[in-house]
């Protein structure tokens, strides 16, 4: 049999839950799937403070519950352990759970899976398979959900915030970090936590370097570490930590047959979220791995309201590509009508200094502008405003970013 929902959301982190309560206390059907036991996303295992609205900032946990707990009260069907499988039709889901197998239709889907950090094996790191090797969101699992013991000294790939953070749940589990090791020549994080601060100032950094091999065979016994100058040399430590380097979660979305976006990985959608497919939408970390939960929130409130236009009108307008050049690394949203209002998020994978973004299509120029920071690391976000999309021709070619 076949079951009938109006909005099937699959994903229960920041984004979907948010989508879900909006929607469902409109009084629209909607069933949250979730793979895990506990709906919340990662800030299920993020202990710091700095999730919600400032000055009350709450720790990942307490803001998972809270959005856990407005989504059930709003009405919606928050469904834990279930994964969708598969596409059965346009908006038809295959899954499997506690209740078995079943098919969900709906009128509209909205595909909010997250992202994840590649693991060694991606990175391609030679060695065998020793225990005491992670990712931050492993290392935080273990550590606050399960309480586990992870090791004494941990080495830390990466020098980015989520870096910091690994390092302060590393520390919180009674281990010493031995050194933070990244591939760039300096650290590009923004002020953060005072934590973090202290964690600075005492880890050491290794720039330049690469971690090339594990050693050990039971368990970890230490990493090789290249550097730039050719020289290498041995961490001693029991346990590592690969951090960064996140990839959306977007098998369901190549399994649909969604278009996807080059920069992103993800799936492309426009300013509506709106993917390739009538009625599928995409939010949060899938299109974006590297922005806070505040940020998918947001979009999950803004998803809603496209969701409720698109129950209501069945309107699936065309859009044309919109795509970031080199310095910048992607955009998003990545397509473009001219009625879409969401402000873009993009990426850079260089250093800019006082940078001017400016917009074209098929060579007219739509819009030009000096964002606010100075100064922009690759890893912060820079924020570009939609209000030039009025200009967009949809018949035109594709809209440009540009750094000029």
């Amino acid at each position: 049999m076949t079951r009938q929902v109006d909005v099937l959301v699959v994903g229960g982190g920041p984004a979907g839950l948010v989508a879900a309560s909006l929607l469902a206390v409109t009084g629209v059907r909607v069933e949250v799937l979730e793979r895990e036991r506990r709906a919340g996303g990662v800030p299920r295992h993020c202990a710091h403070r700095g999730f919600g609205n400032w000055p009350r900032a709450l720790t990942g946990p307490a803001y998972a519950r809270l959005l856990a707990d407005a989504a059930v009260r709003a009405g919606a069907d928050v469904r834990t352990g279930v994964t969708a499988l598969d596409w059965a039709g346009p908006r038809t889901l295959t899954t499997v759970g506690p209740r078995g197998a079943q098919t969900l239709a709906a009128r509209a889907v909205v595909l909010a899976t997250g992202a994840r950090e590649r693991p060694r094996a991606a990175r391609l790191v030679p060695g065998t398979r020793p225990a005491g090797v992670y990712t931050t969101g492993e290392l935080q699992q273990a550590v606050h959900l399960y309480g586990q013991h992870i090791g004494t000294r941990v080495v830390i790939v990466g020098a980015e915030d989520v870096s910091y953070a690994a390092a302060d749940t590393a520390r919180t589990a009674g281990a010493d970090v031995v050194a933070l090791v990244t591939d760039r020549p300096r650290a590009h994080t923004a002020p953060a936590r005072a934590l973090d601060a202290r964690l600075r100032r005492r880890i050491p950094l290794l720039t330049g370097a690469t971690v090339t091999g594990l050693l050990g065979h039971g368990r970890l016994s230490g990493v090789r570490v290249r550097h730039r100058d050719g020289r290498t040399a041995t961490l001693p430590c029991d346990t590592v930590v690969f951090t960064g380097d996140f990839v959306p979660d977007h098998e369901l979305a190549r399994r649909g047959a969604l278009t996807l976006d080059a920069g992103t990985r993800g799936p492309g959608v426009d300013g509506a979220l709106r993917t390739s497919r009538p009625g599928v939408f995409a939010v949060g970390s899938l299109l974006h791995a590297v922005e806070s939960a505040g940020t998918a929130a947001r979009e999950g409130a803004y998803a809603a309201t496209a969701v409720r236009d698109w129950l209501t009108d069945a309107e699936w307008p065309a859009s044309v590509p919109l795509t970031a050049h080199a310095p910048l690394r992607r955009i998003v949203p990545n397509r473009v009508t001219p009625a879409d209002g969401l402000p873009y998020l993009l990426r850079t994978a260089a250093p800019l200094t006082r940078p001017v973004l400016q917009v074209t299509q098929n060579g007219r120029r739509l819009h030009r502008e000096q964002p606010g920071p100075r100064t922009v690391p690759p890893d912060r976000p820079l924020t570009l405003p939609a209000c030039w999309t009025h200009r967009v021709d949809p018949r035109g070619g594709p809209v440009r970013v540009t750094v000029v």
